[in-house]
């Protein structure tokens, strides 16, 4: 199993952090850089910055990623471009992964100009889009998303680059292993990973693919800091951010990664924090509220000593398990000790 580092913009880094880091991971031993996108610095430049930050430690440069880019963000075209380039640059060591972020609800799809159109059939289009013009090949494509007529890249060799889809529910990852080189998954216990494994190979069996061939990659978070109520906080704080979702009308089903949290077992928990937070509650309130079994069955929090064994149970079933920091504290120093306690081996 691989283990990355995932590093994001709320950790507030410099550039010149951003490189410090990066090579850092390099001298403990992670395999991997990754990051999420958001309508804000573009993510493919942010890789390449980090993977030359790498080179001078790590023979060839350590493997980057996004994962994912919200697809509202750019055209298909556009996402096979930027990849391939980051490809290229990086001798082949860039994974692209792309999900469908919010375009599920019109608030999603608004700013953007993005068409109505249900989440899997997008995901559909551009997985496969994508992946075909990486693959070098000339495309047509008549789509209810978009539509492209003998559209090609012009990079030769062709890229090839990986294309993950972000997925949670089980149509989402069964497209995965239907359609792309891997799914990336997010806030999961062991057994969702397990449930994940077996809805990719029934995609990929469906589409008459070898399930071995498409990758599991997830996001642990890991917040470690001497102080465990600082740690909790944190780490309670990004998991509500995910997990509580807007407020809903009574009866409205769960979507995204409230239904995915609920998928897991954890529908009272939220449906308490829910009620919290129709009070008035605070967020620094819910997250003292939240549940810690909950935290500890999607991520750790804790001291150093904890982290190794909490990773890899958390990791189990993965092909790449990326070791994404949340900082207890703002500091870079916050988050090298996320690092120095998450390091392959440790």
């Amino acid at each position: 199993m691989e283990i990355g580092i995932g590093l994001d913009r709320t950790l507030g880094l410099s550039p010149a952090e951003e490189a410090e880091l990066s090579a850092e991971a390099a001298r403990l031993g992670y395999a991997s850089i990754w990051t999420p996108e958001g309508p804000g610095y573009d993510s493919f430049q942010i890789c390449l910055h980090r993977w030359e930050a790498t080179r001078s430690v790590a023979p060839g440069g350590l493997s980057t990623g996004i994962s994912v880019s919200p697809v509202a963000l750019r055209t298909p075209f556009s996402l096979a471009m930027s990849a391939g380039t980051a490809s290229v640059l990086t001798q082949g060591r860039f994974v692209l992964g792309i999900g469908a972020g919010a375009v599920h609800t019109p608030e999603g799809r608004r700013p953007y100009a993005f068409p109505d159109v249900g989440v899997i059939e997008t995901m559909r289009e551009y997985v496969t889009v994508v992946r075909s013009l990486v693959a070098g090949e000339e495309v047509t494509h008549d789509g209810r998303v978009f539509r492209l007529s003998g559209a090609s890249l012009d990079i030769s060799p062709a890229p090839g680059t990986p294309v993950y889809l972000g997925a949670l529910g089980p149509r989402m990852v069964r497209l995965a292993g239907e359609t792309a080189d891997g799914a990336a998954l997010n806030w999961c216990t062991p057994e969702q990973v397990a449930w994940s494994r077996m809805r990719v190979a029934e995609g990929a069996l469906a589409a008459g693919r070898d399930p071995a061939g498409v990758k599991l990659a997830e996001y642990i978070r890991v917040c470690v800091d001497d102080d465990t109520d600082a740690a909790r906080v944190a780490l309670a704080k990004a998991a509500l951010g995910y997990a509580m979702g807007p407020r809903r009308s009574s009866g409205a089903k769960p979507m995204g990664y409230r239904a995915h949290f609920e998928r897991m077992g954890f529908a009272g928990e939220l449906a308490e924090l829910d009620r919290m937070r129709d009070r008035g509650s605070s967020m620094d309130e819910l997250a003292a509220a939240c549940p810690e079994e909950m935290l500890r069955r999607v991520g750790y929090f804790g001291d150093a000593a904890g982290a190794s064994e909490a990773i890899r149970r958390l990791a189990e079933g993965l092909d790449v398990a990326v070791v994404r920091v949340v900082a207890a504290r703002p500091s870079v120093g916050s988050v090298l000790a996320t690092m120095r306690a998450g390091q392959p081996g440790a």
